[in-house]
C-alpha cells in the first residue's frame, strides 16, 4: 500500500510540473501574443471610430495570470482523474473474469479454502492488491478460520463499506482543486477591481481604457474559473460515480460467485 502510494504521489507530482510546463509554454507562445495583437488591433479601431462596439475575442478573455493558474489546475486534475479512471477500468476488467471456476453446485468447505485461496496469493501485486481479489482472498481465509458463512458475509461487507471510504477520501485533493479553481477566479476579480479604481482619476478625465481593461480582468477571470470549476465537478461526480458502482458489483461479485458455495459440513 505505501508503494502505490508514493507511486501515485509522484505521478501527481510530475503531472503538476508538466501541466505547469505545458500551459505557460502555450500562453507564452501563443495566447498572450495573439491578446496582445487583438487589443492594440481593437485600440487602433477605437482611436479611428470612437462609437464602435469591441468584443473581447477568446485570446483577450484568457490572457491573464489567474487564468493560466486556472488552467494548470485544471489540467493537473484531469491527470489525477484519469489515473484514477484508469484503475477503475483494471478493477471493473476483474469482474469480467472468473477468479473462482466454480460450476453450479460445488461445495466449498472450511478445509477447501486454502487450496482455493492459493493461486488468488499467487497473482502478481498489482492484481493482487485490487479489490475483488483482496476481497474473494479475505473471505477464504476468514471461512478457513471462522467456519461461520454469516461472519464471511460481514467481512466482506465491511471491507467494501472501508474501500468505498478510502476511494472517497482520496478524491479529497480533486475536491480541492475545484475548490481552488474558482477561489484563484476572485482573486481575478479583485486584483482588477482594485487596478480599475487605481485608475479612476484617469476616467474622471476623458480615458476610461484603463478602467475598462481593469474590468475585463476582473470579470474574465471569474467567468473562465466558473466555466472550468463546473467541467470538474462534473468529471469527479462521474468518476465519483464509477467508484461507488465498482464497490457494490465487487460485493455482489463475492456474494454470488463465492459465498452462496460455502458450506460449514
Amino acid at each position: 500500500m505505501f508503494k502505490q502510494i508514493s507511486v501515485e504521489f509522484v505521478y501527481q507530482l510530475f503531472a503538476l510540473l508538466f501541466s505547469a510546463i505545458i500551459v505557460h509554454g502555450v500562453y507564452v507562445s501563443v495566447i498572450r501574443p495573439h491578446a496582445e495583437a487583438d487589443l492594440a488591433e481593437q485600440r487602433a479601431l477605437v482611436a479611428q471610430q470612437p462609437d464602435v462596439e469591441v468584443s473581447s475575442t477568446f485570446y483577450v478573455i484568457i490572457k491573464d495570470y489567474e487564468q493560466e493558474a486556472c488552467f494548470v489546475l485544471m489540467l493537473w486534475a484531469l491527470a489525477i482523474l484519469g489515473y484514477k479512471g484508469v484503475t477503475v477500468l483494471r478493477e471493473r476488467h476483474l469482474l469480467e473474469e472468473d477468479l473462482l471456476p466454480l460450476t453450479e453446485g460445488i461445495k466449498i468447505l472450511p478445509e477447501d479454502a486454502r487450496r482455493y485461496a492459493k493461486p488468488l496469493d499467487a497473482l502478481p501485486p498489482r492484481l493482487r492488491n485490487l479489490l475483488l481479489p483482496r476481497a474473494v482472498f479475505q473471505a477464504l481465509t476468514r471461512f478457513e478460520t471462522t467456519q461461520e458463512v454469516q461472519d464471511v458475509a460481514s467481512a466482506t461487507t465491511a471491507l467494501c463499506q472501508n474501500e468505498g471510504e478510502r476511494l472517497d477520501s482520496e478524491l479529497a485533493q480533486i475536491r480541492y482543486i475545484a475548490w481552488a479553481i474558482p477561489s484563484i477566479g476572485f482573486i481575478g476579480t479583485v486584483r482588477g477591481i482594485g487596478n480599475a479604481l487605481g485608475q479612476a482619476h484617469r476616467a474622471v478625465q476623458g480615458d476610461i481604457t484603463g478602467v475598462t481593461q481593469n474590468l475585463g480582468t476582473a470579470f474574465n477571470s471569474t467567468l473562465i474559473a466558473l466555466l472550468l470549476s463546473i467541467v470538474l465537478m462534473f468529471l469527479v461526480h462521474q468518476l465519483q460515480l464509477a467508484q461507488e458502482r465498482l464497490v457494490l458489483d465487487t460485493e455482489t461479485y463475492v456474494n454470488d460467485r463465492l459465498i452462496r458455495h460455502l458450506r460449514t459440513k
